[in-house]
């Protein structure tokens, strides 16, 4: 099998939300996935860093993937959005066997510069393992993959779980995401998640979780999103505290008009003590993170 060399990088453009384990039944039988068979995948991933962390320091992910019986690699640059939306460039291609294809990497724009010399550094750091189950659905005229994965994230001898739901645009408008999301908020208690796969896997390896600094009204509830990553992956109180935190001061913040007001002020109310979300707070999330989507720089 001969390599398939990256041309293009394409915009990836999804919106992440994370599932309580106790909503899925809820999930397979809402109506918008009742009529769509979904496809199902054993997905194992391996990603890659340096021992300096080098890739995460510069937001960028390199993953192997196996897919059945063919493996693929994947780049993955630092996204643009918050509130669970992202827009980030992705390749991905297929090599022969589960080695990093360095000669490919080294041609990609993210390794022209200060990163290409560490290619010859990179080894495993973490892997994800979890099913993949995929609805193709036709929403509003526009084409998306709603995907449900279940798993785990292993990292340095210390784990998390995988439960989310991603909604990544095939064909159409990005507007489409966050209407499909809203229409699946209103019914369970989904919450909006920055923090990708690979930053959850180094965190939990280092046993670290960074928040981001914040001052705008965007920047705040980016900083409430993470926080609640990291206090859902890390048990620690702190986490928890610095969301709410996070959450009361974008309730006051002088820049909120009347209507981003009340639902800043909805998410103070409706994050339960172990900081679950109810449906009221997805939904409330998902109009502030439609309103703020582009102004924050993701992990």
């Amino acid at each position: 099998m001969e390599n398939s060399m990256p041309v293009s990088a394409p915009t990836e453009i999804e919106l992440k939300l994370a599932l309580p384990p106790s909503q899925l039944d809820a999930l397979l039988r809402h109506a918008v996935l009742a009529d769509t068979p979904p496809g199902q995948q054993q997905l194992a991933n391996t990603y890659f860093d340096t021992p300096a962390g080098d890739l995460a320091s510069a937001r960028i992910a390199v993953r192997l993937r196996q897919v059945d019986d063919r493996i693929l690699q994947t780049v993955k640059t630092a996204g643009q959005g918050g509130g669970g939306f992202s827009s980030r460039q992705e390749w991905e291609w297929q090599v022969p066997e589960a080695q990093i294809d360095h000669i490919a990497l080294a041609a990609l724009p993210p390794f022209q510069e200060s990163l290409a010399p560490v290619i010859k550094d990179l080894r495993p750091t973490l892997r994800t393992d979890f099913i993949r189950r995929s609805w193709q659905l036709d929403w509003q005229g526009n084409h998306i993959e709603l995907v449900l994965d279940e798993g785990e994230i292993v990292s340095n001898g210390a784990q998390a779980a995988i439960c989310e739901v991603e909604l990544e645009l095939q064909a159409g408008e990005p507007e489409a995401l966050w209407s499909l999301a809203l229409r699946l908020a209103e019914e369970m208690p989904l919450r909006p998640s920055d923090t990708s796969k690979a930053a959850r896997g180094n965190a939990l390896g280092a046993q670290q979780w960074p928040l981001p600094e914040a001052s705008t009204p965007a920047q705040w509830l980016h900083r409430a999103t993470v926080a609640l990553d990291a206090y859902h992956d890390s048990s620690l109180p702190e986490h928890l505290n610095a969301a709410q935190q996070a959450l009361g001061t974008l309730a006051t913040h002088p820049d909120l008009d009347a209507r981003a007001r009340n639902d800043a002020e909805t998410l103070v109310a409706a994050l339960s003590h172990d900081g679950q979300p109810t449906a009221a707070y997805g939904v409330a999330a998902l109009n502030l993170a439609h309103r703020f989507a582009y102004q924050t720089t993701l992990r």
